[in-house]
Order: structure tokens, then C-alpha cells, then sequence
């Protein structure tokens, strides 16, 4: 099949190898942004393939991992508003708050349903005209233009009952504020393929004029992965650091112009929370004035709980790839996909249920 079988070529996948353990003659840290690659890695043997002194973190790129406790606490005093509807992706279910997951509250009594798209969102909206359904918005820029579309089409169709309670997360602010922590010294990024899709490299250009970061971006193949490292490893072994774009089928440096309208036409940047990094201004999108009626928290008033972390969890250090999930001490004991302790075990994107799934135990 064209556009996947070649980019799962093993002999390609093993000469791309090959050629990195020939070119690479210093240490170097990469980082993939994308809970997408995260998963493609470890599901693939990335790590297994390259030389030991290229180390691979995985960062704070799953929009439901990063979703802080406080957002979630939001969601389920919402629900518990008579006659509220949630609607949510299904990740988000089981990912707990400080005191409880969604999935809790549901089988407490509230009406939580899992949806796959907003246009079942607006659809749960129109079939319940008598009651509020709020869409809750989480995701990073790949996700915030069905939102915007979704608000759109709830103005045309005058659907007065369609609330977005939004926690999107927009990607490049929060690669600067890792940067800025300076935690950890980073040689090259993997950028995010579907984020990049909408946004286009420009956004990174930023971070490898000013951090000397090597920036490439990535498909979700094993060929597409092997090949963006060994881009980095070129740039890193000759001393520059620039965007370069290894996605070349699914990526254009401009992005997609009309995603990017629709989502600038609907939403405004504002300050967001991170999980294990915290508020992170203009990092996140919120709806512009004119749309305000759509707003869960314009709305609706909750009287939210104390915000509490979980003891022993470390999602947020693994988050910002200063450990690695085999470093926390709940990992596959206390915490595991069948009783996550953190949003990392629980996302089919995180970091640790990826490492638990491909049964990475010794690294």
C-alpha cells in the first residue's frame, strides 16, 4: 500500500540505523513532542535500533497526560449540575482529578458520555434541547479546528444549548517554557507531525535560532522516525541547528492556512496549566468574545475543591523527560492500565502505558 508499507520497510528501517550509528560521534538527547511518536518508539524498538549514546525522552506531548488536575476537578462539578451533559473523548474518562475521575462521577450519576467527534458533541445538543451538553475541549492545535468548526456550526443552526468548556494547548509555547527550565539540555527535537500539519515549522524556528536546538519533523512510521533522527544526527554532528521537515507527505512549512483561519477566526491565545509544568502563558486558546455564549465557564459557576496531586505519582517530572517512567515507583505496581494512579498510565498516548503496553522494563 502506497504511503505505508515502504515507510515500514525493515531493510530501510535497518540501513536508516546503520547510517545513524555511522554519522553519530557524540552524545546527544532528543525529545519527541508527540504522545503519537511516543507510542510509534516504543512500539517499533526505536530506542533498541539507535547507538547508546543517543537517549530519546518523550515530553509533554499528550494533550490528555498534560490536562491539569484542576481542569478535570472543573469537568465533574460541571456534570454534577442538574441537567448538564458531558461529552468528552474516551481518554479523558478515567484520568483522575484530585478526588475523582470522570468515569467516577458517572457511575455516581452524572450523564458523562464518550463521544468521537464534535459533531456527536453538537449532535448529543440537539437531541436534548431541554438541557446544557458542554463538549469538553482537549486537545493541542490538531484538535482545535473541529472545535472551532463545531462553534460555527452550533451559531448556524442557532443551538443555544452547546457549551465547550476548553482546555486546548497550543505546542510551541510549551517546548519554550521546557526550554526555559533548563531541567534538562536538549539537542534536537522530533516536532509533532499532526500539530505541524496545521501550524507549519515556522513556530520552531524560534527555538533552534535561539536554544541551538535541532529541530525536525516527524511521521509516525518507523522508516518516518528513523529518518527525522538521523536528520537530527546530521545537524547536531555539523554544528547547526535549523527546521528541517522529514514528514514531507503530511507537512507544509506554511501549514494548512485554512485550519489555522478557522481556529484564529473562533479562539484567542490565553495562559494555560500544564500538568508538571504549570501555567504556561499564551499557551492556551480560549473563545473570543464574540462567541462567549458558548463558554462552559461563562455559563455555568462551580465551586471547585482544593486541588490535590497524587502521593508517589510522577507524571509531571516524566512529563518534562527528567525521568523516565521505569523511574517512578508506582510504575506497573501501584499504577497500571487497569488502575491508573497518573493520566501517563491511563492516555493511549502516555508515556507509561506505552512502556507497559511494549513491556519496556530494563530500558
Amino acid at each position: 500500500m502506497k504511503f505505508i508499507d515502504e515507510f515500514r520497510d525493515p531493510d530501510l528501517a535497518r540501513k536508516l540505523a546503520d547510517k545513524i550509528a555511522r554519522i553519530s560521534t557524540r552524545p546527544a538527547r532528543l525529545m519527541e513532542f508527540c504522545g503519537g511518536h511516543t507510542v510509534a518508539i516504543m512500539r517499533n524498538g526505536i530506542r533498541q535500533l539507535l547507538p547508546p549514546h543517543i537517549e530519546m525522552l518523550s515530553g509533554p506531548g499528550c494533550p490528555v497526560c498534560v490536562t491539569a488536575n484542576r481542569d478535570i476537578d472543573r469537568a465533574i462539578a460541571l456534570s454534577q449540575v442538574p441537567g448538564v451533559i458531558i461529552t468528552t473523548f474516551g481518554d479523558m474518562l478515567k484520568v483522575p482529578g484530585s478526588y475523582s475521575s470522570l468515569q467516577q462521577a458517572r457511575a455516581a450519576g452524572g450523564d458523562i458520555r464518550i463521544v468521537y467527534s464534535t459533531q456527536d458533541a453538537l449532535q448529543a445538543a440537539r437531541d436534548n434541547p431541554d438541557r446544557a451538553a458542554i463538549f469538553l475541549g482537549v486537545g493541542f492545535e490538531t484538535t482545535a479546528p473541529t472545535v472551532a468548526s463545531a462553534v460555527l456550526q452550533a451559531e448556524r443552526e442557532r443551538i443555544d444549548n452547546f457549551y465547550v468548556l476548553c482546555h486546548l494547548k497550543m505546542t510551541p509555547p510549551a517546548m519554550r517554557a521546557l526550554l526555559d527550565l533548563g531541567e534538562i539540555r536538549l539537542n534536537g527535537i522530533i516536532c509533532p507531525g499532526h500539530v505541524s500539519t496545521i501550524i507549519g515549522t515556522k513556530p520552531y524556528e524560534a527555538y533552534a535560532r535561539d536554544y541551538g536546538v535541532a529541530c525536525v519533523v516527524a511521521g509516525f512510521e518507523p522508516v518516518d522516525i528513523l529518518q527525522a533522527v538521523e536528520m537530527l544526527v546530521q545537524q547536531i554532528e555539523d554544528g547547526i541547528a535549523r527546521v528541517d521537515i522529514a514528514y514531507t507527505r503530511g507537512v507544509k512549512p506554511e501549514g494548512n492556512v485554512r485550519a489555522q483561519d478557522l481556529m484564529n477566526g473562533v479562539f484567542h491565545t490565553a495562559d494555560a496549566c500544564w500538568r508538571g509544568i504549570g501555567d504556561i502563558p499564551q499557551s492556551g486558546l480560549s473563545l473570543k468574545n464574540r462567541y462567549d455564549r458558548f463558554d462552559a465557564t461563562r455559563r455555568f459557576e462551580v465551586e471547585l475543591p482544593p486541588v490535590r496531586e497524587h502521593s508517589g505519582c510522577r507524571c509531571g517530572e516524566i512529563l518534562r523527560g527528567v525521568i523516565r517512567p521505569l523511574d517512578c515507583g508506582l510504575f506497573g505496581k501501584a499504577c497500571t492500565p487497569e488502575n491508573p494512579v497518573g493520566p501517563c498510565m491511563v492516555s493511549s498516548e502516555g508515556s507509561c502505558a506505552a512502556y507497559y503496553q511494549y513491556g519496556v522494563y530494563d530500558g
